[in-house]
């Protein structure tokens, strides 16, 4: 087995639902996302979809495919992309009041072995795309410790990785090479890739000339069919026609079937009730509660409307009107 640790450098993300801060950059040795590779890690016996599983599964399944502890992405509002250089000369002598910094994640804790699809929901802004950044590899933890057995595939953004001046084709082969993939076996994958997309004579013309639709078409099926072990998805399956949104459920079912891990960030209630077997509330960055779909759904939809309800009254309280709550 071989042990990577990777750092994300250079990069400036900002946290769900903000502006562009800078994330700090942690101290040597402070945290760190592990990267395994472990080629004996078996899928479990196909599954029922959204069936929860058992102790006695997860003692069968060997070492969790991600570990997350006491995990916490800070962000600095010192620094950020948008102060002017007079911006920057004027706040130098004046007394800066407020925060300086923001935590768009703290104290978050899980873990998921294979077999298991968790559905991770919250407000605009709660930190759940951050989540997803630092399970990929994107973002450094400023705290905490994050493992992730086995192989990776993510779809987080539209388009994200694409070379805009390449053909489809030739970005799936790219892909392939930035996952690891020899290019025999990517070559092997590449018709039935296509197939999936159905972007029919698109496939050779640039990445630029595709709209939104196309490119997450494309991202999809390269992300869901180099048979990851740990898939990790952000509101992808709401991009499409009807027809492709069908036949991206059916895909993950059959993910989910083969005992793959999956994290999915979505907005969709129906989808986690339905299909993930564990759910995770998060809000402000803090993990509220975790565990069976039903019940995590049923707090976020009564938190969400008792937000509104207060929004409302601050609209109502400055003269405005606000639209009944049905």
């Amino acid at each position: 087995m071989t042990d990577v640790a990777s750092r994300a450098s250079g990069a400036d993300p900002a946290p769900d639902g903000a502006g562009p801060p800078s994330p700090d950059a942690p101290a040597a040795g402070a945290s760190d996302v592990n990267r395994t590779f472990d080629p004996s890690v078996d899928a479990l016996p196909e599954r029922l979809v959204g069936a929860a599983v058992t102790d006695a599964e997860r003692a069968d399944a060997g070492p969790a495919v991600i570990e997350v502890k006491d995990l916490g992405i800070r962000y600095s509002l010192r620094l950020t992309k948008k102060n002017t250089l007079r911006q920057s000369f004027v706040n130098a002598f004046r007394r800066k009041t407020g925060p300086k910094e923001f935590w768009a994640l703290r104290n978050v804790e899980f873990d998921l072995v294979q077999g298991e699809s968790l559905g991770v929901i919250g407000p605009n802004g709660a930190g759940k795309s951050t989540l997803l950044q630092v399970l990929a590899g994107i973002l450094t933890p400023s705290e905490g410790e994050v493992t992730v057995r086995g192989q990776i595939s993510s779809l987080l953004t539209l388009g994200a990785g694409f070379d805009q001046d390449l053909t489809g084709r030739d970005n799936i082969l790219l892909a392939g090479a930035f996952l690891g993939i020899p290019h025999r076996d990517m070559m092997d994958r590449l018709e039935p890739i296509i197939d999936f997309a159905d972007l029919g004579e698109f496939i050779d013309a640039p990445i630029k000339t595709y709209s939104s639709g196309m490119r997450a078409r494309l991202g999809f099926s390269i992300a869901t069919s180099v048979d990851p072990d740990v898939l990790l998805l952000d509101e992808v399956l709401a991009t499409g026609d009807a027809v492709f949104r069908a036949k991206s459920k059916a895909r993950v079912l059959d993910l989910v079937r083969s005992a793959k891990a999956i994290v999915l960030v979505t907005h969709d209630m129906n989808w986690v009730t339905e299909f993930c077997n564990r759910a995770m509330l998060i809000e402000k960055g803090t993990v509220i509660v975790q565990g069976e779909p039903a019940e995590v759904v049923a707090l976020h939809l009564e938190h969400s409307e008792q937000a509104k309800r207060e929004k409302m009254q601050q609209i109502r309280r400055y003269g405005g009107e606000a639209p009944k709550v049905k």
